[in-house]
């Protein structure tokens, strides 16, 4: 069976980005498609700053460290991503990417999806992501969800507009086609 890892890739406190990524996770559940999908919190990995002297590409997916051992092997059991990301000062979190850097074949050639957030619907997040696995020739959907801190959040809890379950509903159905091709 085919397997999607939810990514949630904000390490914050008070995140926005864990009641998305559990209401991408809920809109997935009880498809009966032939693949599974889990939420991987970047938060429980605690992924150190990268300083290792092996190229990630070169570990072979072995690593010295064993938060990203932890990290590798829970990415590398994915088949298939949807990126849970907040947009930060026009571009992705570092924390994000500071994981995502500390890994290499675990990504190469898997499908990814983007959910992206913030006060712009996290846009230019996804646009910085689209680039960086570019380098792993990930299978990148066209379609992304956009989420907006500002009519998306209700009184500090999430709500999204009734019409986005459809959205991710089909965005759900591209990452399902795109895993099994």
């Amino acid at each position: 069976m085919a397997k999607i890892g939810i990514v949630l890739g904000s390490t914050r406190d008070d995140r926005a980005g864990e009641a998305i990524a559990n209401w991408v996770a809920d809109l997935a559940k009880g498809r009966n498609t032939g693949v599974e999908y889990e939420v991987v919190d970047l938060k429980a990995f605690n992924v150190p700053i990268l300083t290792t002297s092996v190229v990630p590409m070169a570990a072979n997916k072995n690593y010295d460290d064993a938060n990203v051992q932890a990290w590798s092997d829970a990415i590398d059991a994915c088949d298939g991503f949807i990126f849970v990301t907040p947009e930060y000062n026009h571009s992705v979190p570092g924390p994000f990417k500071n994981a995502f850097d500390s890994l290499g074949s675990e990504w190469v050639g898997k499908a990814i999806a983007f959910v992206g957030y913030g006060f712009s619907g996290g846009v230019r997040a996804v646009e910085a992501w689209r680039l960086a696995v570019a380098n792993f020739s990930m299978k990148q959907l066209r379609t992304q969800i956009e989420v907006s801190l500002i009519t998306d959040m209700n009184d500090g809890a999430f709500a999204p507009a009734d019409f986005k379950n459809g959205l991710v509903d089909n965005l759900l159905g591209e990452i399902e086609d795109a895993v099994k091709a």
